[in-house]
């Protein structure tokens, strides 16, 4: 999908290989905590691989949140553009990431069941000529635009994170149509980039969120679904694992701890110990 795969990163001055090793943390963060302390205490006992029908694709690649498939076709554009293929390895498309951020939002996570979600609610900042103009999301009417300090240091919004990937996606559209004269999909590589930095600069007013922070959850997700276990559909067949060499979760190491050389495991799922 990407003519040129580092197009989004080498404006920062970043090279894939540099991202990729800036995004090392991610892979052990995402699978540790609580899930491996319950694979230590409940299945101690490696079992043979197990082929599942995640794996063979009939699960993994289908939907479950996004009813419309316009919306969907957004998002694996736009991950694809952030996490391109190219000759290091797969990109988003092909290692699941629009299916993992999907699943993710038809979860408790999706819609913020277990997170506080009253007032008072930050204030966004967009770009209106040459001055900032600050937005109170909790206000209507003339009111509206008011400079207010955000009374947290990080997003807080009415919205639940499905609703914000809905009105983000779809704002992504609006804006390829209004800039370019096509859907987000249709757009050249450059052009996705260009409507893509515009919501990370927060040039983009977006009700209810702000730009910048829809941006920054959809590149969080993104970086997620490319290190996260494949259980939660992602990572598809641990790709994104063996891109960095991460051997996968392990309940013990005691096979290779006294071991000379250096030992090159090969990665194993959540699904390894699980056996489902």
């Amino acid at each position: 999908m990407a003519d040129n795969p580092n197009d989004l990163t080498e404006y920062k001055g970043m090279s894939r290989r540099t991202f990729m090793k800036n995004t090392g943390l991610v892979a052990g963060g995402v699978v540790g905590g609580g899930l491996l302390g319950g694979l230590l205490t409940n299945q101690m006992q490696q079992k043979p691989e197990v082929q599942s029908t995640t794996e063979s694709g009939q699960i993994q690649d289908a939907r479950v949140f996004f009813s419309r498939g316009q919306d969907f076709a957004i998002l694996s554009a736009a991950t694809e553009r952030i996490f391109p293929k190219d000759d290091i390895g797969p990109g988003a498309i092909e290692l699941g990431i629009p299916y993992f951020i999907d699943k993710q939002l038809s979860t408790e996570w999706g819609i913020n069941a277990k997170e506080y979600m009253k007032g008072p609610f930050a204030v966004y900042t967009t770009n209106t000529g040459n001055h900032n103009v600050t937005k109170n999301q909790d206000k209507q009417g003339p009111n509206a635009e008011t400079q207010v300090p955000a009374p947290t240091p990080r997003y807080q919004s009415k919205m639940t994170r499905s609703e914000i990937f809905v009105t983000g996606l779809r704002e992504m559209d609006n804006v390829a149509q209004q800039e370019f004269g096509e859907s987000f999909v249709k757009l050249t590589g450059e052009q996705q980039d260009d409507v893509l930095r515009m919501f990370e600069e927060g040039k983009v007013e977006l009700k209810g969120i702000g730009s910048k922070n829809f941006f920054n959850l959809l590149l969080q997700t993104t970086i997620e679904g490319a290190y996260a276990d494949p259980v939660y559909g992602g990572n598809k067949n641990m790709m994104g694992w063996k891109m960095k060499e991460y051997p996968g979760p392990r309940a013990s190491y005691m096979a290779q701890i006294e071991v000379d050389e250096f030992v090159k495991l090969e990665p194993q799922s959540l699904r390894n110990y699980q056996g489902h």
